[in-house]
């Protein structure tokens, strides 16, 4: 596939050729579920659990897993810091059909205990698990256990000759950006060599960076060099306004190329908003169909239903229906059948009654004074006939 690419640094137009990627294949294990990332498959959707993993928390965990499954997520990471976290891993992985993956810093053995269990896929920066003789045993314990490795760099943890280059340099620099996101790639292609030369071909590779325009960039020069599926992410992205603006404008151009096997948007928020966060930037994107689409209106003056609450009590369920629907929530009937028009059904209200529409036509007309359980009722009954 050749790709039209803005080059960031002399905003020349320039040709690249993206190979297509590679494909691998995580989970199919025990219970856990088949995922396939790379190649043709759809581009997956992936989460990192925002807690330890305690002896206590192993049964809600598990039935967190199948909460984000319902919303469109298809892998969760877990970080596993010491021993007690990599045998609570291999107890959860039997516990889910999720895929899991293990966050492995520094002590290999962390991850060959991982391995002994279902756990899908190890993510390590080999850079910092230490000799190559330590690499090779989690190759070969990933490679009997049919498990994939992502080998994930960024630029907190960049090898010294590289962080020496990038250090050398003032972020004014006017290629202080450009300079960083070579040294990204050089970091993951030292990396790749590594498991090349160990006969290890069930790789992903990501290069993570805060800022947009590094985090574009070195996923360009990589995925024009390899066939390997990339895991994009922006990292510390930040809040939860913020950290969806720099991820949706980093996936957006990665995906307009071509780019992008599976993606994690990286907020200071929860699991669940990043997957739902994650899932509507693939959807804008054309990456991702089906399922439920929620639109609403942002409320005015004119505001006559509560869409807010409406929305925060109907989010979750709505886009955990396996329904290839339109769902329309709007303040006024003013404007709201109209607006709605596309919608397959939706709702709005004036007083103390709502009106429920279809295409724009109005179904339902209900008096329910002020009581949201009675909107509920309503519009679940409504639902139901779609």
């Amino acid at each position: 596939m050749v790709a039209v690419i803005h080059g960031f640094a002399d905003n020349i137009l320039t040709m690249i050729s993206i190979p297509t990627t590679r494909l691998i294949t995580i989970g199919g294990k025990g219970k856990t579920r088949e995922l396939k990332i790379g190649g043709n498959a759809p581009v997956s959707i992936q989460t990192m659990w925002k807690a330890p993993l305690t002896p206590d928390s192993l049964v809600y965990i598990s039935k967190q897993m199948t909460e984000l499954a319902m919303l469109g997520c298809d892998v969760v990471r877990f970080a596993v810091p010491d021993m007690e976290s990599a045998d609570l891993l291999v107890r959860l992985a039997d516990m889910t059909d999720m895929p899991l993956v293990a966050d492995i810093h520094f002590d290999h053995r962390l991850a060959l205990r991982c391995l002994d269990g279902n756990v899908a896929k190890i993510r390590i920066n080999p850079g910092n698990i230490g000799s190559k003789d330590k690499v090779r045993e989690v190759v070969e314990r990933a490679r009997d256990a049919n498990a994939a490795i992502r080998i994930g760099v960024n630029t907190g943890s960049l090898p010294a000759d590289l962080r020496g280059r990038v250090e050398a340099l003032s972020p004014r620099d006017e290629e202080f950006e450009t300079i960083r996101a070579e040294a990204l790639v050089e970091a993951a292609e030292r990396e790749v060599a590594v498991f090349d030369e160990l006969g290890f071909s069930s790789v992903v590779v990501s290069m993570k960076a805060s800022s947009v325009t590094e985090t574009v960039l070195c996923n360009e020069q990589f995925a024009s060099r390899f066939d390997i599926p990339v895991h994009l992410g922006v990292t510390e992205a930040g809040p939860l306004i913020g950290g969806i603006v720099k991820s949706t404008l980093a996936f957006s151009r990665l995906f307009a190329q071509g780019i992008g096997s599976t993606v994690r948007v990286s907020l200071s928020d929860t699991v669940e908003n990043e997957v739902v966060a994650a899932r509507a930037i693939l959807s804008e994107c054309g990456q991702r169909k089906g399922g439920v689409t929620i639109v609403s209106c942002p409320r005015c003056g004119r505001d006559g239903f509560d869409v807010h609450g409406f929305v925060s009590r109907w989010q979750k369920e709505l886009l955990s229906l396996n329904k290839a629907i339109t769902v329309a929530v709007m303040g006024c009937v003013v404007n709201g059948p109209g607006e709605g028009k596309h919608a397959d059904i939706g709702i709005t209200g004036a007083g103390d009654y709502i009106l429920i529409f279809r295409h724009g036509e109005i179904v339902r007309k209900e008096s329910i004074g002020s009581d949201p359980s009675a909107t509920d009722r309503v519009f679940r009954e409504e639902l139901d006939k779609v």
